[in-house]
């Protein structure tokens, strides 16, 4: 997994974005940040899962909407890359994200579900919903 640093805004935001790639079967470990995230999917095919629920597939142009301090992972699938935008806001004292156990490959090789939900707009052009 690669993380590139990307933007930070400037003072009194505390919004920021980085953009990380996975390679085929990479993934985080569980974590949770104090924030909400957004992750947009730029390229490839990913797994994303927060704790309790099914492993959801995601593709390029997916959005996956984070709640603060909800426990999650997500990388690549097992035979393709995966590239991510990531916006999340930090706190006053810069609280980054807390760390949990490693996924293990039992829970990784469980079968996702597709997480894009199509909906037709005024423009016949999909829109995708978060997918939790």
């Amino acid at each position: 997994m690669w993380i590139d640093g990307d933007v930070d805004c400037p003072e009194p935001s505390r919004l920021r974005t980085l953009r990380a790639q996975f390679s085929p079967g990479a993934r985080t470990a569980w974590h949770r940040r104090p924030y909400a995230r957004i992750l947009t999917i730029l390229h490839g095919v990913g797994r994303v899962q927060r704790r309790g629920g099914p492993i959801h597939e995601v593709r390029a142009g997916d959005t996956v909407a984070v709640a603060a301090g909800e426990w999650h992972w997500h990388g690549a699938a097992p035979n393709a890359s995966l590239a991510v935008v990531e916006i999340h806001e930090t706190g006053p004292d810069d609280t980054g994200t807390e760390w949990g156990e490693h996924v293990t490959d039992a829970q990784y090789r469980l079968a996702p579900l597709t997480a894009m939900i199509r909906r037709p707009d005024a423009d016949r052009v999909p829109q995708r919903e978060a997918c939790w």
